[in-house]
This record gives C-alpha cells, sequence and structure tokens, in this order.
C-alpha cells in the first residue's frame, strides 16, 4: 500500500494488460491510477490524489477525507442499553467505553 496526503492506495497487478492498477481505499469517491512501470506508480498516485484535490476545489466541493473517526453504529435497544450502564459505571462516556472494548478486541 502508499500513501500520500493521508490518502491510501491498493494496488493490483493486471497480468492481461500487464500494468499495474491502483485505486484510492478510504474514500467513496472513486481515485484510480495505473502504470506499466512499477517506478512510476507511486508518481500516478499522487498525480491522481493532486488532481482530485484539485478538481474539488475547482468545483467548489469539499475532498472526501480518509476515515474521518466517525462511525455510525446500529445496536438493538437491549445492547445499547447494556453498554450505557457499563459505561456509568465506569464513569466513561459510551462513546469512550465502546472505543476502548474495539481496542481491547
Amino acid at each position: 500500500m502508499m500513501k500520500y496526503k493521508g490518502y491510501t492506495a491498493v494496488v493490483e497487478f493486471d497480468d492481461d494488460a500487464k500494468v499495474f492498477r491502483g485505486e484510492v481505499a478510504d474514500t467513496m469517491d472513486v481515485i484510480t491510477f495505473q502504470s506499466a512501470n512499477a517506478k512510476e506508480l507511486e508518481k500516478e498516485f499522487r498525480k491522481s490524489v493532486d488532481e482530485y484535490l484539485k478538481f474539488c476545489g475547482e468545483m467548489k466541493r469539499v475532498p472526501e477525507k480518509p476515515f474521518s473517526g466517525k462511525l455510525l453504529l446500529r445496536l438493538t435497544p437491549s445492547l445499547h442499553r447494556k453498554l450505557y450502564i457499563e459505561a456509568v459505571d465506569k464513569g466513561e462516556s459510551l462513546n469512550h467505553h465502546i472505543t476502548e472494548m474495539l481496542q481491547q478486541a
């Protein structure tokens, strides 16, 4: 994997076309790149990210940020209640309690 300006790329080799194909993995927007030369691959990745950011600027659109850290989580009411009670018992916020549990898992 490659990283640039907070974006992460995943690359695969297309054996039929004899080309490396990459895609930014941590956005919903589609940012792709390719190169037949492995040495040029990172350059193409950076160029694609820069073009995406420039395009967003021209369109007066905020570029999608890689993983904001916000996660919408749907729980059953009984699990929600259970986790809330556990958090209160520990003197923690529900968010902190769940984050700690996930880090330990």
